[in-house]
């Protein structure tokens, strides 16, 4: 048995999440024991005048400070380490790549309950099992109450029981359907009798029968299991990866491995989730912002303590423990989403693939357009491309047309010809989807009579018209008004709506197919919790016609039905002051396009615009967007832009305009003496300028790029000058950020 021992001599080295690039040291408490510090574990100690919750890094025997002036920690929360020796090393990784504190990076990587300093225990989950008379009888018998008898075709086909958070999954309702269940005494409450389980096979649905493509990049990945490698796979849409991330995933249950399962949109996690609890049998835990903190505080103990077998999440997933790792997978790995763009800024595309080569296991990224910076990797040899080139099944790839729009009459956003081909597909009894990356009524209120704009008083941009709701929205800031009806430049009733949005075409659409049935997808009108999974049931039921939406329609979704896909408006996205526009705006038209013709019948993707002989719509209409990277890349090469360079972006943020530019530029003087005395001459130090938008939510934004074609001199400028920046004497109002990798220079 450990003995006490004289503790005042253990220094407990801990992160405190706080803005601050150092450790911190406190003394142990009297009678407790050096077995009661384990790295990982949390400990609750006092700061300033309160206290956090801080993680145990290291036990040392000396500090810098007098051991008399050191504090006692105040408590120890965790019996046992949350984090493994890999976890933190991953964690002590991201904090030194992306220089933020490290104290910082380990809350990011807890659920908010365990942030606050809550017991790390699962609480005991209810469970409901089906009666011998629940298995006997016949689900029509409940056909007039259509909810009890769903939940009781749930039941019927698992053999074992069901837990509140897998019925939660199933309908977030349950509670009123199983209630008369229960008085029927068709289920009943807990686990069922040890002698009456019935042993599930982890498979509850075959596997799809794959094709020669599929089978070797199943084939390529299942043998490294074990091992660390990077796998691009880079499939055209509706080329089946979902049944290759699926057919790898169950040779990984079966050696008793967890699987982690990225991807970049809330939006894409239900039928996801569905076609997984549809295959397998296995536990499966989900992680993303709309869930509650008990969820998704349930769902990373599960995957630490190997309760649950699969997590499937948004970036946020990527750092939850895993007790026995055998796969990570990124779905749609070329989306911006997996790129954090507050606190710590970390690329979970990037980090993964290094926690995959600290815990030995392969990374799978999967997309039909894969990044730049991927497809470089590929060439380099970092990573191994399997290659998806045709459709599953007898799906064809759909056709395109560059539908020109000059001097046409338009109708709300929609030509004649444009008109003509969905009457056309309707009549067929097939479905359409637009797409319009802009929601609201109008992006503008304009005076017609003397040209006055509504701006948003604290962004520069213009306030959005949300017809529906009459008001006004800022889309960056939130601020809302009443839609005004006099102009308060010249007082003349001439205001007017200028430009396209989601709410303003379906407007349109109801007067144009009155006998059609429109469903519209974007943010406003998905709010309501389980919103969207009503609407995509009824897309997939066949009970929609038209389909209107926002980017959350591109990529993922599988509509059967869908042949003609059009994109109102393709032009907004070819002129822009960010170098990574135009490989965005190639991904989206892919991705939106590979929504037609997914099954059987064949698919037309239409794309409106005015700039029919651009360079970049020519080449992916024409040669598809493996030739449209091949250009990219060649450019970004000409140009020494990533991924042929590295970048980090310091952005500084201020209610007066001066003080930070002032503050950039003492940090440019600063990055301009070390980079001269310290490090290499290939790190160009470009500003400080202002922001493309230069205001947002009342403060001015101004940023400076630092530039590199070695990444190891960029980090090494940056080591050096992030001490040096945190000693400027700066105003409370200022705040300041570092983005290393950054995805967009806005």
């Amino acid at each position: 048995m450990t003995q006490p021992c004289n503790t005042r001599h253990i220094i407990l080295r801990v992160a405190v999440p706080i803005r601050l690039h150092r450790l911190f040291d406190y003394l142990a408490p009297e009678n407790s024991t050096i077995d009661d510090f384990k790295p990982g574990i949390r400990i609750r100690v006092p700061f300033g005048r309160s206290n956090k919750v801080a993680f145990l890094v290291e036990c040392v025997e000396h500090s810098e400070i007098d051991s008399h002036k050191l504090k006692a920690i105040e408590a120890i929360i965790d019996e046992h380490p949350l984090f493994s020796e890999q976890d933190m090393r991953l964690l002590h990784w991201v904090s030194r790549y992306y220089h933020h504190p490290l104290g910082d990076v380990y809350s990011t990587a807890l659920p908010a309950l365990l942030r606050q300093g809550k017991a790390a225990i699962l609480p005991v989950e209810e469970r409901y099992v089906l009666t011998g008379q629940g298995k006997a009888i016949a689900s029509e018998q409940l056909k007039r109450a259509p909810k009890q008898k769903a939940l009781l075709e749930k039941f019927q086909s698992h053999a074992s029981h069901l837990s509140a958070s897998e019925l939660s999954a199933f309908d977030e309702k349950w509670r009123t359907a199983i209630k008369p269940l229960l008085e029927k005494t068709l289920v009943q409450a807990g686990p069922p009798d040890s002698n009456a389980i019935q042993v599930e096979p982890l498979m509850r649905n075959v596997a799809l029968e794959s094709n020669l493509q599929q089978q070797a990049a199943i084939d390529a990945v299942c043998n490294r299991l074990g091992q660390f490698g990077v796998f691009l796979l880079e499939g055209v849409t509706g080329s089946g990866k979902t049944e290759v991330y699926l057919q790898i995933i169950h040779t990984v249950l079966q050696q008793q491995q967890q699987v982690l399962v990225l991807v970049p949109e809330i939006t894409l996690t239900p039928q996801l989730e569905e076609r997984f609890r549809q295959r397998f049998s296995v536990a499966i835990a989900v992680s993303h912002s709309k869930l509650t903190d008990s969820q998704r505080n349930a769902a990373w103990l599960k995957m630490q303590q190997g309760a649950c077998s699969i997590m499937l999440g948004t970036r946020s997933a990527l750092f939850t423990p895993l007790k026995n790792p055998g796969l990570i997978i990124l779905d749609e790995e070329h989306d911006a989403s997996f790129k954090q763009q507050e606190g710590c800024r970390f690329y979970a595309r990037d980090v993964a693939v290094v926690r995959g080569k600290m815990l030995a296991i392969p990374v799978l990224l999967g997309s039909a357009t894969p990044a730049l910076e991927s497809l470089h990797n590929v060439d380099k040899g970092r990573y191994q491309l399997l290659h998806l080139p045709q459709r599953a099944g007898n799906a064809l790839q759909p056709a395109f047309q560059l539908l020109d729009i000059r001097n046409k009459k338009m109708h709300e956003g929609l030509s004649a010809a444009l008109i003509a081909e969905i009457k056309n597909t309707l009549a067929k009894s097939e479905q359409v989807l637009l797409f319009l990356n802009r929601r609201g009524f109008a992006p503008t209120l304009i005076c017609h009579g003397c040209g006055w704009v509504m701006r948003c008083p604290h962004c520069d941009a213009n306030m959005v018209v949300h017809a529906h709701e009459q008001l006004l929205r800022c889309h960056h800031c939130g601020v809302e008004g009443v839609l005004l009806e006099n102009c308060p430049a010249c007082k003349a009733r001439q205001l007017m709506p200028l430009g396209l949005g989601t709410e303003r075409v379906e407007k349109v659409l109801t007067a144009l197919f009155a006998d059609k049935a429109i469903v519209r997808l974007d943010r406003d009108s998905t709010r309501q919790k389980g919103s969207l999974e009503r609407y995509l049931s009824d897309i997939n039921d066949g009970k929609a016609d038209i389909i209107l939406g926002t980017q959350m329609l591109a990529k993922g979704h599988h509509f059967s039905q869908v042949t003609l896909v059009a994109m109102l408006d393709v032009d907004s996205g070819l002129f822009s002051v960010d170098f990574h526009a135009a490989e965005k705006l190639a991904q989206l038209i892919i991705q939106v396009a590979g929504r037609a013709g997914r099954e059987m019948k064949p698919g037309k993707v239409i794309l409106q615009t005015r700039q029919p002989e651009h360079p970049l719509l020519l080449t992916l209409v024409q040669q598809g967007y493996k030739a449209f990277a091949k250009t990219a890349l060649r450019e970004r090469k000409e140009a020494q832009l990533p991924p042929f360079s590295y970048q980090a972006l310091l952005r500084a943020q201020a209610s007066d305009a001066e003080l930070a530019k002032q503050f950039l530029h003492t940090v440019v003087d600063l990055a301009n003496r070390i980079h001269n005395s310290e490090t290499g001459q290939h790190t160009s130090i470009l500003g400080p300028v202002p922001a493309p938008m230069a205001k947002r939510a009342g403060l001015h934004r101004y940023q400076t790029l630092f530039q590199s074609q070695k990444r190891q001199e960029l980090h090494k400028l940056l080591d050096i000058l992030l001490p040096e920046i945190y000693k400027i004497n700066r105003s409370h109002s200022l705040s300041w950020s570092l983005d290393v990798d950054p995805v967009d220079l806005f």
